[in-house]
């Protein structure tokens, strides 16, 4: 096509094909596609702005937390506990237990140097069967005076012997019956002089009171051992023990609550150590004196079952119980706050933004609701719920 022919060419608008109104059409039409784009706009911006949420983590939950009525503090204790020392001064010279160790009632676990008191027994011993010879000996010449005497008055009713002669036999009668008598006073001293000495040497031999088990090995072979430990450098006792059988819970109660505390009242006790177990307890005992600075009375509560791993002196948590708990109110369900839940979901938090997860709802723990669909430790957004949807931005608030 030529320049020409392009110059011929124009529209002719007297036909009325197109409408009047054309200009207006186009008008409408473009601030349609004008607003459908400010639309986008606005949704983009504030779809991604980030929300700040607060956040709850999902965690297990006891059912015993909905009838707990009170909650207290305290620590491990045992109601049997000894310092181990001996009666006497002496150097240690043998210890045979350690920390852990566990000991019968009566059994020597430690001995001090004895060879004087080992002496002094055997020469006691030696005293005692001397004093035993000689009462054999008394009580010897006592029966050969009696036999004399018996003679002598036979002998003077005849008229055989002069009466100085049946008085010197009385006589001599008379000092058998002292012998005797002086004799078996003297076994009885020397008998009881070596009961002192087998006492004394006794004492050399350290021996546990009670069963229990070694806490703590305050000396060592060599040291001097002393009842007072007054002594510079002596050590008055050698072990520390402790009955683990009597271990008990002591926790500070304040006054106000103390109305909601009895003896006999059911408790679940929570160590520090081991936070993922519960162990069953009775309020054994609520001492009776309080404490003005704290304003608190001591409660003692007791393990209703044995566990190697409790330890004296452990920290440990007391939540005493409106009625016992049953084996299925101690095992554990994962819980999360019932506000944190929407429409049967969860909004996980996942970084810097939410993922909208289904969970299955169970039984209501108080302020908690059992869930499944998330696992414990997991983040969740507690609020504002009504500003979020999956995927979208997020910021944790600072608490």
């Amino acid at each position: 096509m030529t320049l020409e022919n392009i110059a011929k060419l124009k529209i002719d608008r007297s036909s009325g094909t197109f409408p009047k109104n054309d200009w207006r059409f186009g008008r409408w039409t473009a601030a349609s596609v004008l607003l459908v784009v400010l639309s986008i706009v606005v949704i983009w911006i504030f779809g991604s702005r980030t929300v700040i949420i607060e956040t709850a983590t999902v965690s297990k939950s006891y059912p015993t937390q909905s009838f707990t009525l009170l909650n207290a503090s305290g620590y491990v204790v045992p109601q049997r506990k000894a310092a181990v020392a001996a009666k006497i001064t002496g150097r240690l010279e043998w210890l045979g237990v350690s920390e852990g160790k566990r000991v019968t009632g009566g059994q020597v676990i430690a001995r001090l140097e004895n060879l004087d008191t080992e002496a002094l027994v055997k020469q006691s011993s030696a005293g005692v069967q001397t004093a035993r010879a000689n009462n054999d000996l008394a009580r010897a010449e006592l029966e050969d005076a009696q036999l004399f005497f018996g003679r002598q008055k036979a002998l003077i009713q005849s008229g055989i012997i002069s009466q100085g002669e049946y008085d010197s036999a009385n006589a001599r009668l008379k000092r058998a019956r002292a012998g005797v008598a002086a004799a078996e006073a003297s076994l009885r001293s020397a008998e009881s002089a070596l009961q002192g000495a087998k006492i004394s040497f006794d004492y050399s031999f350290i021996r546990a009171p009670f069963d229990a088990v070694v806490l703590t090995k305050n000396a060592d072979e060599g040291d001097i051992i002393t009842p007072l430990g007054a002594a510079a450098n002596a050590k008055a006792a050698v072990v520390t023990i402790a009955d683990l059988s009597s271990l008990q819970v002591e926790a500070d109660v304040s006054e106000s609550n103390l109305a909601l505390v009895k003896p006999g009242q059911p408790c679940e006790i929570t160590l520090d150590a081991f936070p993922n177990d519960r162990f069953r307890g009775v309020l054994q005992t609520i001492v009776p004196t309080a404490d003005r600075s704290k304003a608190s009375v001591m409660i003692k509560v007791r393990f209703l079952d044995r566990d190697e791993r409790i330890l004296p002196e452990m920290s440990a948590r007391v939540a005493i119980l409106s009625h016992t708990a049953t084996q299925q109110d101690q095992q554990p369900k994962i819980t999360l706050p019932k506000a944190a839940v929407i429409n049967g979901t969860v909004f996980q938090v996942e970084k810097d933004h939410v993922r909208q997860v289904p969970v299955k709802l169970g039984s209501i723990l108080g302020d908690l609701v059992e869930v499944s669909g998330v696992k414990p430790g997991d983040k969740v957004a507690l609020s504002p719920l009504d500003k979020l949807n999956d995927g979208r931005k997020i910021s944790v608030a600072e608490k």
